[in-house]
This record gives structure tokens, C-alpha cells and sequence, in this order.
């Protein structure tokens, strides 16, 4: 069996092996649900041609057609790359209702989901940068 052993869609890794395999900041984000700081990330401001992979097991999620700058300090994009690539649940941490967003392929936090984006979806997917590798075209 290799490290990324697939059970139904699903990467899985003991949490030593996530440990092993991602930064301390990366670890932190997506497999501990934090956040990054605002305007600190890497792909806030990038705007280059191509796609937005999960750092953890590289699934394509985003692509740069649906960037946006939101002005929030994290990457945003209003809509998946293909539907069923981003998990949504609720999460209602911090005294807030909002929507968390995770790798459906590996289960890594990226963000939130939220209902004010100021393009024709309405959405702003707002990610952390750390929990992303960009491919360029």
C-alpha cells in the first residue's frame, strides 16, 4: 500500500503521517481548522493563468477564471472548479453560522463558504492560500 491509501474518494494518513508530510503552518490549517492571517498568504494577490490544487493531495478545486480579489486578505473565488470537488458543512465555532469548506478528497479545511460574493454566483469561497499549490498553464 503507498502513503496515500484511497478508501472511497477519500485520502487516508494517520495524523503523524499528515505531521511528516505538511509544514507546521500547513498542519495547523488543514488539518486542525485554523486560518491563516489576513494578507499573508501567498495567492491573495496572484493572478497568473491557471488551476488551484489542495496542498494536501493535490485534487484541482479552483481555477483562476473564478478569482477574485475580495479585498478580505485570502484568496476568493465564487465557484468550484467541478461541483463535489469542495465539501460544505456548517460550522458554528467562534459564536458564528457560517460554512467551512474542506477537500471532499481528503477532508483538509481550506475556508469558508460565503453568500456575499459580487459576482453573478453570489459567492465568495474564501481560502486559505497555505491550503493550496498553484499550477500554472
Amino acid at each position: 500500500m503507498t502513503e496515500l491509501e484511497m478508501v472511497t474518494n477519500w485520502v487516508q494518513l494517520s495524523d503523524e503521517q499528515w505531521r511528516q508530510r505538511l509544514s507546521p503552518e500547513a498542519y495547523r490549517v488543514c488539518r486542525l481548522k485554523g486560518t491563516e492571517r489576513p494578507y499573508s498568504g501567498t495567492y491573495d494577490q496572484h493572478f497568473a493563468q491557471g488551476v488551484y490544487a489542495c496542498h494536501c493531495c493535490g485534487e484541482v478545486l479552483f481555477d483562476s477564471e473564478s478569482k477574485f480579489d475580495a479585498g478580505c486578505g485570502w484568496p476568493s473565488f465564487d465557484a468550484e472548479l467541478q461541483i463535489g470537488k469542495v465539501a460544505k458543512e456548517a460550522d458554528t465555532s467562534h459564536g458564528m453560522v457560517r460554512t467551512e469548506v474542506t477537500c471532499d478528497n481528503c477532508g483538509a479545511h481550506l475556508g469558508h463558504l460565503f453568500d456575499d460574493g459580487p459576482t453573478a454566483t453570489g459567492l465568495r469561497y474564501c481560502i486559505n492560500s497555505v491550503a493550496l499549490d498553484f499550477k500554472g498553464e
